[in-house]
């Protein structure tokens, strides 16, 4: 099993890498470049939609697991066309701007999917709500999080490759493995410094991706062993959700672009992309390494911990935005002092 899942990963990897040179190719002569702003955190005008290789990897991979398991080809069949939804919007949406509520009735569709896909496995009603919430929830939070170099792509690779050790075998740890893969062949062309950026049609497939390794992974669990599986995506959550409700609760645009989420603000103070990025990805990855140890722990344990880490991510969070004084933006998305 060991050198099938070696040449599996192998395999994805060299497509994804492939994949990602083509599309970088492509943005570059159709001119879909990313230009730095006032709402932008990076400083070079740079082409975006290089996640298409990730959706690649992922279409493949499922392909190849219908083919290996016929009895799951309904599963495989809706969550794939759920992905190529998500991620055929975003795509869309990298050529030509669409609006939030075009995007959003395509992810709930693609939500539907996922959730049908989970009642085709015989999944319970709360393992179907689940899977409907974590795609609208995940999709967002990557599109919001995917600001500098390589932030989104190796919070996702820790999720991936976490969840996958931890099923440990089926349809989770070839998909999650397979995830991992098409990360790993994206990743250099995307840190240090980002030579394409995921686009839309990369961050929203990579939310999706993991609310479906999520929603299968954490099936059937007991509430407490879920609560376990959110551990590695804490990270991102807590920065996502605390900054969206500052802006909301600040009476702001929160719907429009802008540069005041923990990360970027701490990218702006250190004047680079690199240590933020590895300072989440080391977060994400002390928050995996405390999923495994908690396996064998009591409830109360469980909770207890992962109510700490919430609330140290949640003072880090705190700390980073107060440093910098973040201000207030209007509903046009200027500062005031």
């Amino acid at each position: 099993m060991a050198g099938l899942a070696l040449a599996w990963v192998l395999a994805g990897v060299a497509l994804g890498a492939g994949a990602t040179a083509a599309a970088r190719a492509y943005a570059l002569r159709r001119r879909l470049i990313d230009l730095p702003g006032e709402r932008r955190s990076h400083r070079a005008a740079t082409p975006r939609g290089g996640g298409i290789s990730i959706v690649l990897v992922l279409l493949a991979a499922l392909f190849a697991l219908a083919l290996a398991a016929p009895d799951a080809w309904p599963a495989c069949l809706l969550a794939g066309t759920g992905l190529a939804l998500v991620a055929g919007i975003g795509w869309l949406d990298d050529h030509r701007p669409l609006s939030a509520l075009a995007r959003l009735a395509v992810h709930a569709v693609a939500a539907a999917l996922l959730a049908g896909a989970l009642w085709s496995r015989g999944g319970s009603p709360l393992d179907i709500a689940v899977a409907f919430a974590a795609v609208l929830v995940l999709v967002n939070v990557w599109n919001f999080m995917d600001g500098i170099d390589g932030i989104a792509a190796a919070q996702a690779l820790v999720a991936a490759v976490a969840w996958a050790l931890m099923a440990g075998q089926g349809a989770v740890w070839w998909a999650g493995l397979a995830l991992a893969a098409g990360i790993l062949g994206f990743l250099p062309y995307n840190f240090p410094r980002a030579r394409i950026f995921l686009g839309d049609v990369g961050s929203g497939a990579l939310g999706y991706a993991l609310a479906s390794l999520f929603a299968f992974g954490a099936a059937g669990v007991h509430p407490d062993a879920r609560l376990l599986w959110t551990l590695p995506l804490l990270p991102f959550l807590v920065d996502a959700s605390l900054t969206l409700a500052s802006r909301i609760l600040a009476g702001e645009a929160w719907w429009r672009p802008h540069v005041t989420h923990a990360y970027q603000v701490w990218a702006r103070k250190a004047g680079s992309h690199v240590p933020v990025t590895l300072a989440y990805t080391a977060a994400a990855t002390i928050a995996s390494m405390m999923m495994f140890v908690l396996r064998s722990g009591t409830s109360a344990i469980i909770i207890a911990v992962w109510l700490m880490f919430l609330s140290v991510s949640a003072l880090a969070w705190a700390m980073l935005r107060g440093a910098a004084g973040t201000g207030r933006t209007d509903r046009v998305g200027k500062r005031n002092p």
